[in-house]
């Protein structure tokens, strides 16, 4: 598979679709602050441990989210490619900062075990809504993310990989949590798209080498596929 170019990126874009919304899901739920108080400064002080792996999982999801979009792109070289190409990078500029903003959890975790957690929320407050931190990390950046998502997926459905259903339930699961609280109802509006994610990944896990070279553009004068460089190289 390694040696294998078209194998080895149909079976990490398959991988990625699975591990990484599924990163997020199992995030939400060991995240004290989803069950315990809705002041992170305080739950996070609650469970150290917890608040820190679910910080890293976070991060994580978010990084590899970034190359889901990337590697969606692919079943979008013969159909809606320019829409692809402009959704797909900003969804993807879009989870990188997001990946960013995680500094902050450890940031309010030691905060908390030494101020109040009004002094805490205070400081903090003034260190996010700095105006590098708001339009360098925050805005529109996080909505490029989390709603870019669910756009692209509308690309990949009209390239004919995946159903409709797919966009809309990560639209109805990321986009419902942006309008409740951070809490337990948020963990079944991130396990909706993790499902929806995984089902195109296992989609993607099942399909021949033959199906995923198909979505390369016809091969023309002048244009190089992978088959036609294999074949110059060999």
């Amino acid at each position: 598979m390694f040696k294998d170019s078209a194998d080895f990126r149909r079976v990490a874009a398959g991988l990625l679709l699975i591990v990484a919304p599924a990163l997020q899901a199992v995030a939400v739920i060991l995240d004290p602050g989803t069950w315990g108080d809705d002041r992170e400064a305080v739950s996070f002080g609650d469970n150290p441990a917890l608040a820190q792996v679910q910080s890293v999982m976070y991060h994580w999801a978010y990084l590899l989210m970034a190359l889901v979009a990337l590697s969606l792109l692919h079943v979008m070289r013969r159909r809606a490619v320019v829409f692809g190409h402009i959704v797909g990078s900003l969804t993807v500029l879009g989870y990188i900062n997001l990946s960013g903003l995680l500094i902050a959890d450890p940031v309010e975790w030691w905060l908390g075990q030494r101020n109040t957690p009004e002094q805490t929320q205070r400081i903090l407050d003034e260190m996010l809504n700095l105006p590098g931190v708001v339009f360098g990390f925050q805005m529109p950046w996080l909505f490029f993310a989390i709603l870019g998502m669910p756009v692209l997926l509308v690309g990949v459905w009209r390239a004919g990989f995946g159903h409709w259903w797919v966009p809309l339930v990560v639209l109805v699961g990321y986009g419902a949590s942006l309008v409740v609280p951070y809490g337990p109802v948020t963990i079944p509006m991130w396990i909706a798209p993790a499902v929806a994610l995984g089902w195109l990944g296992v989609k993607m896990l099942r399909m021949s080498r033959e199906e995923w070279i198909s979505y390369y553009p016809t091969a023309a004068p002048g244009r190089t596929t992978p088959d036609s460089y294999a074949n110059t190289t060999a």
